[in-house]
């Protein structure tokens, strides 16, 4: 069940909480998830796409402890499920998942993953395909949000024009609200 009330404060909440929090070395998780929203705003991607790119590392926030962040896949899944629907919250949760499959299949993938990617690859189990996800039928856009957040990872963006604003990203949540809400 959705909760409208209060999810567009929370998810403004948590934007905000990302700022000046490191994951990869060259942005911080706010540029990151306002620059993966970008990319799949550029790619003409539905408004639940667009919420999914946006908030798939939501769990490095500091609202968060230390166990949800080393499960941030499914913490996005969770936490957004409730507040946006099952799709969005899919989409999210996957984004690990997409990222194995990409390294088992496509074998220039892995040589443009940054240190850090890598890294987390290893600790998430290294290179995999689960025929169960690529059957399911929103699996490809799965793998277009993996594209987004490997491609959001330039610090000049924010400065260059290239990256979404938190009211972009609000504007977004609130269409997919009331999309769901009339659905």
């Amino acid at each position: 069940m959705l909760q409208p009330m209060n999810a567009l404060a929370d998810t403004a909440a948590l934007l905000s909480s990302l700022h000046d929090v490191w994951d990869e070395e060259a942005v911080d998780e706010l540029d990151h998830a306002l620059q993966s929203a970008a990319r799949a705003i550029e790619d003409g991607a539905d408004d639940e796409l667009v919420l999914a790119a946006a908030l798939h590392d939501l769990a490095h926030s500091p609202q968060f402890d230390e166990a949800a962040a080393r499960r941030h896949d499914e913490t996005a899944r969770q936490w957004l499920t409730v507040r946006f629907g099952e799709r969005v919250g899919w989409l999210a949760g996957q984004h690990v998942a997409a990222k194995r499959y990409l390294v088992a299949t496509d074998p220039a993938y892995r040589a443009g993953l940054t240190a850090t990617s890598v890294l987390s690859l290893d600790a998430q189990g290294g290179a995999a395909v689960d025929a169960d996800l690529v059957a399911h039928p929103w699996w490809p856009d799965a793998v277009r949000l993996r594209r987004y957040d490997d491609a959001a990872k330039d610090p000049s963006a924010r400065h260059e024009g290239r990256a979404a604003t938190i009211d972009d990203v609000l504007t977004v949540a609130e269409r997919v609200i009331r999309q769901g809400l009339s659905g």
